[in-house]
């Protein structure tokens, strides 16, 4: 027997795994369940625990104190000496998800889900398709890099796209609160593992692919593939689900032929069928117009850069499934200044510009650096790094980017993690073969120094975090936001020029 009440959902254990198909289940009892979850420190009574093989922790070593906390079941790849019924499965990640979408009534049957994939724009696209949908009355839910919005209430959140279980009880909660419309970042990760099996989503988004997270894909053919999962998963049957591609990406033909359902296309430089012409970029906005389908409406965008026209013209194609003319979502997307981390411009009253931009493969570097160059400044002042414990071929390429288009290259520490952050930047190092580079390895030295360089008619660009408020220095994660940094190091260098005075 099932039931559900507000948020409480109660299910027979027999129930719970009617998912689990072809394999041989053997369970004497059969205990009313209450809740299910991968966390052991989340196992309350009446709770099946899921034992999932992580990067660094084995859930199967946390099944006793699962057991302990009240857990009624559990979930496993091997046998397992419990006192509660264990059921062993070829593959716990997969049948988690089956059960969650399960357990959570298939929630996202009863929403319009929008998945945004792709290397860069994923944030930024998702905040624009929310901001159209806002304006029309939908009531959204909103999961992604910065966080994760259940129609006004905020949470954190640990990845950009979660695992299934998490990710299938934050539907559920969307469909709870009456949420119609979900907008989602769907990582490459995500896809890879299976994390988004059970969702059933109406809109696919491809923005573009660029070199990262090649050290798990492996080649830029993996990773593709992995993108494309999002489009191969749509469906192959007759149905109103759309694919919508960036047309002047190298990719997009091979995720065409990936998908059965109908195609949107949008781009700058090849015929698509949402299309920017007459653009104008400015050092304070964006100015084009919109053609799709026969019809076109002029723009004028706060938003800056060649790369930003892009994102809206994702944005658009997806407020035309909804039946939204491009004179409906005008408003919507000239009221939007921009979001947290995303070419942020630093309020300072000074003579030059600080942004900060969260720029942190070898292509956004290059496209937010080539915005900045195209507003005829005096310098540009790039503060750049690259993480630890990731894909290490990007490290010279960026490098090279930054000293290629910035006058002045700063190298630092950016989320080292395991890794020495002199060996980082001596990888990046490898990739420069001319331009004006110095190294700071602490980041808010690194960060003062930019500020102080600066000059009358400079910009200082601080890239690769954008709004993340941490460093990961080893195993520690400690408080560390660009945004405040760079005021600081602007007020400090006040403070100096009225002593100085």
């Amino acid at each position: 027997m099932s039931a559900e009440k507000g948020d409480l959902l109660f299910m027979d254990l027999k129930e719970l795994l009617e998912p689990i198909r072809f394999q041989h289940i053997e369970m004497k009892e059969n205990p009313k369940v209450t809740s299910i979850t991968m966390d052991s420190r989340e196992v309350q009574p009446g709770s099946v625990f899921f034992c999932i093989k992580g990067y660094t922790v084995d859930g199967h070593d946390f099944a006793k104190q699962a057991v302990e906390n009240g857990a009624v079941a559990v979930v496993a790849e091997r046998p397992l000496s419990l006192s509660v019924p264990v059921i062993v499965v070829k593959d716990p990640r997969r049948s988690m998800a089956k059960v969650a979408c399960h357990f959570y009534r298939y929630p996202t049957e009863q929403l319009k889900l929008i998945g945004v994939t792709g290397t860069n724009g994923k944030t930024t696209v998702t905040h624009l398709i929310e901001r159209i949908m806002i304006d029309h009355r939908k009531k959204t839910g909103l999961i992604g890099t910065m966080y994760t919005k259940v129609g006004d209430s905020f949470y954190e959140t640990k990845n950009t796209t979660p695992e299934s279980l998490p990710l299938q009880k934050l539907f559920h909660e969307m469909v709870e609160s009456h949420v119609d419309t979900a907008i989602m970042e769907v990582s490459s990760h995500a896809l890879h593992q299976g994390r988004v099996h059970g969702c059933d989503f109406d809109v696919a988004v491809f923005t573009n692919l660029t070199p990262d997270h090649l050290d798990y894909h492996g080649t830029m053919e993996k990773y593709l593939y992995a993108k494309g999962l999002l489009f191969a998963q749509l469906g192959n049957t007759v149905s109103s689900k759309v694919a919508i591609i960036n047309q002047d990406d190298p990719c997009s033909e091979e995720l065409k032929r990936l998908t059965a359902q109908d195609i949107i296309t949008y781009g700058i430089k090849l015929d698509a069928d949402v299309r920017a012409t007459n653009i104008e970029l400015y050092p304070n906005g964006t100015h084009l117009t919109i053609r799709a389908f026969g019809h076109e409406e002029r723009f004028h965008l706060k938003l800056i850069g060649q790369f930003s026209v892009y994102n809206v013209l994702a944005a658009v194609a997806v407020g035309l499934t909804s039946n939204l003319s491009l004179q409906e979502m005008k408003s919507s997307l000239e009221s939007v200044s921009g979001v947290d981390g995303r070419f942020e411009t630093i309020e300072s009253g000074e003579d030059f510009s600080v942004i900060v931009d969260y720029a942190h493969t070898a292509d956004s570097l290059e496209n937010v650096l080539s915005t900045i160059k195209g507003l005829q400044v005096k310098r540009i002042i790039a503060v750049v790094g690259c993480g630890g414990d990731r894909d290490k071929t990007k490290r010279p390429a960026m490098a090279q980017i930054a000293t290629k288009l910035a006058d002045k290259a700063i190298f630092t520490s950016d989320n080292p993690r395991s890794e020495d952050p002199a060996s980082i930047i001596a990888d990046m190092v490898s990739g420069v073969k001319d331009g004006d580079y110095e190294v700071i390895i602490d980041r808010r030295e690194a960060i003062e120094y930019a500020i102080d360089c600066a000059q009358a008619g400079d910009v200082v660009l601080i890239a690769g975090k954008g709004h993340e408020t941490y460093q990961i220095i080893g195993d520690q994660t400690i408080h560390f936001d660009d945004r405040e940094e760079a005021r600081a190091a602007l007020q400090k260098k006040e403070n100096a020029w009225i002593v100085k005075k």
